[in-house]
């Protein structure tokens, strides 16, 4: 650890120890590149791990184990009653959290990597300047500095919950107002919903999690009627007021008309916007466009040749999972090695009840590009293990070139989707046949198996439900 003033070089320089940022670290310093560090948080990891993917997981499981044990009568299996811990919920969530990011920090020490504590601000194509700690000089630099919450306009002043509060489980509101029907609205409502909150969610567009197919967010809407009090879509939050004894007063367009409602709590979920406004690029020649990311090439390069950008500063998708990819591809071009990203599919998975997984071609997109497809849908009250786990809501859909039949895309809703899309994954970037899915054999009786069915329904060969007609 480098601490105080200081006047240093190096050979690369990192900026932000997140998913992207470490991971390239670990890997230009394993290809033996002399490599710093520059995070201006207390702990490494970033957003995904403190106050993102890992804790928002972690409570979800817990949520996911209450209902679960509540619906185990069903299978013969008595209890007397339920009830969540707060306080103990929290603590072994800050537990994984505190173990994971001492992880982080041990690679990097033990693989010989400066972190340098402060915040970067570049100063020139090969200089930034450490708030309080003096400048560093890189030959490389690779920026990933990630993104941060957006915000309501006007509500600046008020005490509104945004993700990285509502993690952090301060209370269980008795009314929470959700603004955002994306993934993290979705997921920390159900979260609340489930430790007791009557949840309302308001989503400006007509329809929740616009990302994904709409038959693949039916079953989640489904489920979320079923917890929510209340779901507003192609609604807008106008206004919020805070009203006595620190509840808010809420102004919501609906239809034409204008609702207000009382919450307790309002947790703002409407997206993030990328870290490129406040590190000094304007001193520099790298690239930013109009919606604030940094322009790359294949290779994750700037339009300064020997800067880099990856993961969420890098454009969309902004998921963890990518900017771990795009940190290796830098490092091994950094050390001149023939890398580039050029991954087919980057899987994208929303962590609900049930879970939602997609990789590659989406429906929606083959039909906005007018790309013709063949799509096989295998229902999971057809699966066995579906049936034996009682968690038969749900579908795989395996989406295909209709000559050549190469899989382009893989949808699931339902149980372990978030594992299994990466079966769809390998099969997209090895450029596999429906054939090639259909003959791997899969364990049964397994969720996996899905997989395979729903490609022979595509192949015009399903043997569990009855054939497609026409077929």
């Amino acid at each position: 650890m480098v601490i105080g003033e200081l006047s240093q070089e190096t050979e690369v320089l990192v900026i932000g120890a997140g998913p992207g940022g470490y991971v390239a670290a670990i890997r230009a310093a394993d290809l033996g590149l002399d490599v710093t560090v520059v995070e201006e948080r207390e702990k490494l990891g970033g957003v995904c791990l403190i106050e993102g993917c890992i804790p928002s997981k972690t409570l979800i499981h817990a949520v996911e184990l209450k209902y679960d044990v509540q619906d185990a009568g069903r299978f013969g299996v008595s209890h007397n009653g339920v009830s969540i811990d707060i306080d103990k919920l929290r603590e072994w969530t800050q537990g994984v959290v505190d173990d994971l990011t001492g992880g982080v920090n041990t690679l990097l020490e033990k693989r010989g990597v400066d972190v340098v504590k402060g915040r970067a601000v570049f100063v020139s194509d090969n200089r930034v300047h450490i708030e309080g700690a003096g400048n560093i000089d890189f030959k490389y630099c690779i920026i990933a500095t990630g993104s941060r919450i957006n915000t309501l306009p006007d509500s600046y002043d008020l005490p509104l919950w945004d993700s990285e509060t509502a993690l952090n489980l301060p209370e269980v509101p008795e009314r929470l107002l959700v603004v955002g029907g994306g993934y993290i609205g979705l997921e920390m409502g159900m979260v609340y919903a489930g430790l007791g909150s009557r949840v309302t969610m308001v989503e400006f567009l007509e329809r929740l999690l616009v990302g994904a197919d709409p038959d693949l967010v039916k079953p989640v809407i489904r489920r979320c009627e079923q917890r929510f009090e209340q779901i507003l879509t192609g609604s807008k939050v106008v206004k919020v007021e805070q009203a006595e004894g620190g509840a808010y007063d809420v102004t919501i367009e609906h239809e034409g008309e204008r609702l207000v409602k009382q919450f307790d709590r309002v947790l703002v979920a409407i997206g993030r916007r990328p870290n490129t406004d406040n590190i000094g690029l304007e001193n520099t020649g790298v690239t930013v466009n109009a919606r604030g990311f940094i322009e790359v090439d294949e290779q994750n390069r700037t339009s300064v040749k020997h800067m880099f950008a990856i993961g969420d500063v890098a454009g969309e998708p902004m998921l963890a999972h990518k900017a771990s990819r795009e940190g290796k591809v830098v490092a091994e071009v950094i050390a001149k090695h023939p890398a580039a990203f050029d991954n087919r599919a980057v899987p994208a998975v929303v962590f609900t009840e049930p879970e939602i997984a997609w990789t590659g071609l989406t429906e929606r997109d083959a039909k906005e590009r007018e790309i013709e497809v063949k799509v096989g849908r295998f229902p999971l009250t057809a699966l066995g293990r579906a049936r034996t786990i009682g968690e038969t809501e749900g579908f795989v859909k395996v989406i295909c070139d209709p000559v050549t039949e190469i899989v382009l895309g893989v949808g699931i809703v339902g149980p372990h989707a978030s594992e299994l899309i990466a079966e769809g994954t390998l099969a997209i970037e090895m450029g596999a046949t429906l054939e090639d899915v259909i003959t791997t054999i899969h364990p049964h009786p397994t969720i996996s198996e899905s997989l395979a069915e729903a490609a022979e329904v595509a192949a015009g060969a399903a043997v569990h439900i009855l054939p497609q007609r026409g077929k």
